[in-house]
């Protein structure tokens, strides 16, 4: 069986370092068998989550689309910048508006409990976004997705790449393996 793997950054910057560790975590879950998917949250701008705004105008479409891609996949990699301590409002708003009921009424949290997570992140600071990391596991384990242990948070990332190349090739191993060991857990739950 071909596991599905959603794969996106906290990030909307063009240059992402986030981004950047996404891809090579993503090609280790490609390396593995697994299809992935990855998206930019860019791509898809939400408002502010408001309670009432949804009961006025419903979701927005970008709300179900994001719904639609969640539920067609069986795992989640989610690359978790650091925004002065925490993860970033960019990702958390898409998760509290993926989480609200999709379009038949089923609940959004499901989308998240029936999906292996892994998170990773990468910050100039020498903790590599690890406090981010940490919090949003935290929301994803609160939202009943399973959580691999397998993660990695690249301290000084802004010295760490060429281009889209991570210059160590050990941090690039160490990188995959996370992403692989996503597609492992996912296959193994999933059969």
């Amino acid at each position: 069986m071909t596991v599905k793997i959603l794969a996106l950054s906290g990030s909307a910057r063009r240059d992402s370092l986030n981004r950047k560790l996404l891809e090579i975590a993503a090609s280790g879950a490609r390396d593995s068998g697994a299809s992935v998917t990855s998206i930019s949250l860019a791509d898809y701008p939400l408002p502010l989550y408001d309670g009432d705004l949804e009961a006025e105008q419903g979701s927005p479409e970008n709300a179900k689309v994001l719904q639609r891609l969640f539920a067609g996949h069986d795992g989640l990699l989610v690359a978790s910048p650091e925004h002065n301590g925490g993860y970033t409002a960019l990702l958390k708003n898409a998760v509290d508006w993926v989480s609200r009921p999709t379009a038949t009424g089923e609940s959004g949290v499901f989308l998240f409990s029936r999906m292996v997570s892994a998170v990773i992140s990468a910050s100039p600071g020498p903790m590599g976004g690890l406090r981010s990391a940490l919090a949003f596991r935290g929301v994803l384990e609160k939202l009943g997705s399973t959580v691999i242990p397998q993660s990695f948070s690249l301290g000084a990332a802004h010295k760490a790449f060429a281009d889209s190349d991570v210059l160590d090739p050990r941090i690039a191993t160490d990188v995959r393996s996370v992403g692989a060991a996503l597609a492992g857990i996912t296959r193994r739950l999933s059969d």
